[in-house]
């Protein structure tokens, strides 16, 4: 936990200024049991009206320099809170942008989501706790003592027999919530799950009635999280009767034996209200400094996952010297390249891959579901790094690339279609900020996009729902599609992106391309043949591996996998379109 707080070290001078206003409130909230006991045991005792308004007015002057003192503090405690949070927080975004595909799979969306929510509050708290309570605690508690100590030694044994159970409670507290809290953060990942996903999926739930199952899912991961949630703050019903009991027992006894030493004449009424009133600071402050172990407990859970996020080194980073130049041609190849996901794999995703795209070839990728199309083009702008044998792109392996510039001269267009919220402008343009609405209205056309578009009352301006929920599948493949064209890559890849788009308006959308990105080096994934069948070449996959390569008219003669899926398709009429 104390790693993060180098978080702090712009704001210096608000942590420094926190416990400094702090300390000002502590000492007046000393100070105030003293003016009491003046007031009973001079101003009563002599019927000395002048001193008694003289006391009470140093009393509420004490008490306007604690207000300031107090206010202070909660100002630059906010400031240094608010500001740790906020760059705590920028810097797991970042982090979180930074990951691979490989490190993106290791942490789950709405893990991620609470470690950037809950987990950074949880530490936001802290840090504000920490300039206030765990300031005010403790000088409250030694200031207290020192002066009960001062008023009347014997009466202090009763505290020096009382703080030891006090600190045995708390420190059960805090060693049987640890483990609990480390769960708790889990279970709330485990609800965000659930509601992540029905809130993405509300309309499959809708199409096949689902509600009730989709219901008891959320009944029980909220169940398990309340579970834990009363089991961790249990301990704290369980622990506050307990310290009230000592409390009131101290209390007691502070009173009972105060009594006996006035009696006696060894002590006087005032001495004991400023006597009783350091108790109950002592006590109290015990109180809070067992609070804030316990919030410590909870945000050291939170920390430990915030560092496993910080610290997960980022597999796909630049070399010492990375080439900056851009893309020129964009020829690429595969030398012999396997790759597996993850290090426990037995089989690799991809096996002995090896071809040559030469600069503007158009290459169509078909296989099997689960062959290893998509993991094959993820390769090319580094999304994963390869476990064995080179990618090359211009004849320079990608990764001697600087990613950045790698990235800029790559377009894809994912088998998951994503659009943000925006207008439909805006995510056009998310492919090149600098285009000019011209060339945004280009690009549409050419992805036969232009015409919806401009169906829509406010055309380009009509804003797109989160996820683009308020466009069919292939209105959002057309818009991805202008999109990555926009850019003018020297590489363009397209992942089974017209898997929406009707037959003819596919066929549109192939002609079009062909002139627009004349001289890009184009690899398309698809299911259909027809999608592919005008390639320069086309690789057949199956089980990871490459299993023949040729134009649509070779591998009909000598690919038995191509053969049957052209066989297939033309069973359906799809193979028939040209």
């Amino acid at each position: 936990m104390f790693k993060l707080f180098r978080y702090l070290r712009p704001y210096t001078w608000a942590v420094v200024l926190a416990p400094l206003f702090m300390l000002l409130e502590v000492v007046m909230d000393l100070m105030q049991p003293r003016f009491l006991e003046r007031i009973i045991d001079v101003g009563l005792k002599n019927g000395d009206m002048a001193y008694i308004f003289k006391t009470g007015l140093l009393m509420i002057l004490a008490a306007l320099i604690g207000m300031v003192g107090g206010g202070g503090c909660v100002v630059f405690s906010s400031i240094a809170s608010q500001n740790f949070a906020f760059d705590l927080r920028n810097d797991l975004f970042k982090k979180v942008m930074a990951f691979s595909f490989k490190n993106i799979d290791k942490f789950k969306p709405e893990t991620l989501i609470t470690r950037l929510t809950n987990d950074v509050m949880q530490m936001q708290n802290i840090v504000m706790m920490s300039l206030r309570i765990v300031v005010r605690a403790p000088l409250l508690f030694i200031g207290g003592l020192v002066m009960a100590v001062m008023i009347n030694p014997k009466l202090s044994i009763i505290l020096f027999i009382a703080i030891p159970f006090v600190i045995l409670i708390f420190y059960f507290m805090v060693k049987k919530s640890f483990p609990l809290f480390s769960t708790l953060q889990k279970k709330i990942d485990r609800v965000n799950a659930v509601m992540r996903e029905n809130l993405l999926g509300a309309r499959l739930v809708k199409a096949f009635v689902r509600h009730e199952h989709e219901k008891s899912r959320f009944l029980k991961a909220n169940q398990d999280l309340l579970d834990v949630s009363l089991q961790a703050f249990g301990l704290i019903v369980i622990t506050m009767p307990l310290f009230m009991l000592v409390m009131n027992m101290s209390m007691v006894g502070v009173v009972w034996f105060g009594a006996v030493q006035i009696k006696a004449a060894n002590m006087q009424v005032g001495e004991l209200m400023a006597f009783i009133n350091y108790t109950l600071q002592i006590l109290f402050s015990l109180m809070m400094i067992g609070n804030i172990f316990l919030f410590i407990t909870r945000a050291s859970a939170s920390a430990e996952r915030i560092n496993e996020v910080l610290s997960c080194e980022i597999d796909i980073k630049n070399k010492d010297g990375a080439i900056t130049t851009p893309i020129k041609e964009g020829k690429v190849e595969f030398r012999n390249v396997t790759f597996y996901y993850n290090e426990e794999e037995k089989s690799p995703a991809l096996d002995g891959i090896s071809f040559v795209a030469q600069p503007g070839e158009v290459i169509g990728i078909i296989g099997t579901t689960g062959s290893g199309k998509s993991t094959l083009v993820s390769l090319i702008p580094r999304l994963y790094d390869a476990t064995e044998g080179e990618v090359l792109i211009d004849g320079i392996n990608v990764k001697d690339y600087d990613v950045t510039v790698l990235r800029k001269s790559i377009s894809m267009v994912l088998q998951d279609t994503v659009l943000f919220t925006g207008t439909i402008k805006d995510n056009i343009a998310w492919g090149n900020e600098d285009a000019s609405m011209e060339e945004i209205i280009e690009a549409a056309k050419v992805a036969q996009a232009h015409d919806f578009i401009m169906s829509f009352e406010k055309g380009y301006d009509t804003e797109v729902s989160e996820r683009g929920v308020n466009l069919s599948g292939g209105q959002k493949q057309r818009i991805s599609i202008a999109r990555a064209i926009l850019k003018k890559p020297k590489i363009l890849i397209l992942d089974d992106c017209t898997s929406a788009v009707d037959m003819a308006t596919e066929k549109r959308i192939q002609a079009a391309l062909k002139e627009y990105i004349k001289g890009t080096t184009t690899f398309i994934i698809a299911q259909r043949i027809s999608s592919i069948k005008h390639a320069d070449k086309i690789l057949v996959m199956d089980g990871g591996r490459i299993v023949a390569q040729g134009t649509h008219e070779e591998l009909l003669k000598s690919c038995p996998i191509y053969q049957e899926i052209y066989q297939t398709q033309m069973g359906e009429g799809e193979g028939q379109i040209a």
